[in-house]
């Protein structure tokens, strides 16, 4: 929908979220109306640098043409309907996710946090019903984010986080332990414990990296006490980190992986793979979703799949992400540039990461802030080393701009 078909200004847009909306975001000042590629457009057609994606999703870029393709032509086939008939792009994504990342089971969800309140559930089923009542309890780690619903949201090892703050007692069952220290989460589990879930790379949390040495050792320990592997890879999965899932480049696997985001390429969707053996705790009735599988959704992301492998944009977020970040280490004031492939974060000594981010927005550079001194960025998997230079060359100058305040 374009502005100039409604017979409104984009301030009375604006009057109109601010009078009906509830609002929990602190809102960029300006009129997304239209994106393609690496760049979102105002209703002015002023371009703005994208290294967001939406939160990671828009990994094959801005309204891709194959995944627009795929919606326009679904919609017109079938739009809804409940899960009881077989319809063709359920069946034909399932085979293409659990071949390609190598898992045997897909339970298809509408968002991350459900992927992992899917995964959360399975796992408890798993235990109580392989080891008794009480082997449900799960180890996170602090600084964790997993997501807004209540078991998603209580493991998530923030407790002073917004997120958790004001809604009473979270969902029992969870104990957190320091994120990369192996020993601290070995300590953490007890004989009630029947996994360990973690982000391959921790995004709210500051973007940082798991270890070779804390993820192989975590699958290790899971083996030997008969316990879970979980790894939510909503924002890390499918290409975002320079393999098609982020585990793959630790050389495990888990015994289920949550994932969204990028999958859909824009449209909602989420879902978690697991193994033969674990998938058999989900029976019928034990869980279930209106709208996850979605014949449009699935459609989407049938294509924005294949761009994502056919285009090897994980061979590109490894090697464009790796020159970003290299480049980056010459901002002024940084304190540590880390990241994996296209999941990069900038810690700050000493500047406010919010100021920097609303500099960069006055110069049409689209980023975030995490905490007080955290920029991340997640640009397109499309993305080049060019579009990192234009980008660098704008955050230098919002660096110095709030520096020099």
């Amino acid at each position: 929908m374009k502005l100039k078909d409604t017979g409104l200004t984009a301030q009375d847009i604006k009057d109109k979220v601010n009078k009906y909306m509830i609002e929990t975001y602190e809102r960029f000042d300006f009129l997304a109306e239209t994106a393609k590629g690496m760049y979102i457009y105002d209703e002015n057609g002023t371009p703005y640098l994208d290294f967001y994606a939406g939160i990671a999703v828009n990994s094959a870029g801005n309204c891709n043409e194959k995944v627009v393709a795929a919606v326009k032509d679904q919609v017109g086939d079938i739009m809804h309907t409940f899960n009881y008939p077989y319809t063709i792009p359920q069946a034909l994504l399932a085979e293409k996710v659990c071949t390609t990342i190598g898992m045997d089971k897909i339970f298809y969800q509408n968002s991350g946090t459900e992927a992992n309140e899917a995964m959360i559930k399975m796992a408890r089923k798993y235990g109580v019903e392989k080891y008794g009542p009480h082997k449900y309890n799960i180890v996170t780690a602090a600084k964790s984010f997993h997501g807004r619903t209540f078991g998603a949201m209580s493991a998530t090892g923030q407790p002073d986080n917004a997120c958790q703050i004001g809604f009473g007692d979270m969902v029992p069952g969870f104990t957190y332990a320091p994120y990369n220290d192996l020993q601290a989460f070995k300590d953490a589990c007890t004989e009630n414990t029947i996994a360990i879930m973690i982000e391959p790379v921790q995004g709210e949390g500051g973007v940082n990296p798991a270890t070779p040495e804390f993820m192989t050792g975590l699958r290790e320990f899971c083996d030997e006490k008969g316990m879970l592997l979980l790894l939510d890879e909503v924002q890390t999965g499918w290409c975002r980190t320079g393999a098609v899932m982020s585990y793959m480049n630790y050389g495990v696997k888990p015994d289920i992986v949550s994932m969204a985001k990028a999958m859909g390429g824009g449209m909602p969707i989420g879902a978690i793979c697991a193994t033969e053996e674990v998938a058999k705790a989900f029976t019928m009735g034990s869980h279930g979703t209106t709208f996850g599988g979605h014949p449009v959704s699935c459609a989407a992301a049938l294509a924005e799949i294949d761009e994502l492998l056919d285009r090897d944009l994980a061979g590109n977020a490894k090697k464009v992400g790796a020159y970003f970040m290299e480049k980056l280490k010459e901002l002024p004031h940084v304190k540590e540039v880390r990241g994996q492939g296209l999941l990069v974060g900038v810690e700050f000594d000493g500047l406010s990461s919010v100021e920097i981010k609303h500099a960069c927005l006055d110069r049409k550079l689209l980023v975030t802030a995490i905490g007080s001194n955290i920029i991340r960025m997640i640009p397109p998997l499309i993305v080049t080393e060019a579009e990192c230079d234009q980008a660098f060359a704008i955050l230098k100058e919002a660096v110095e701009e709030v520096a020099a305040k």
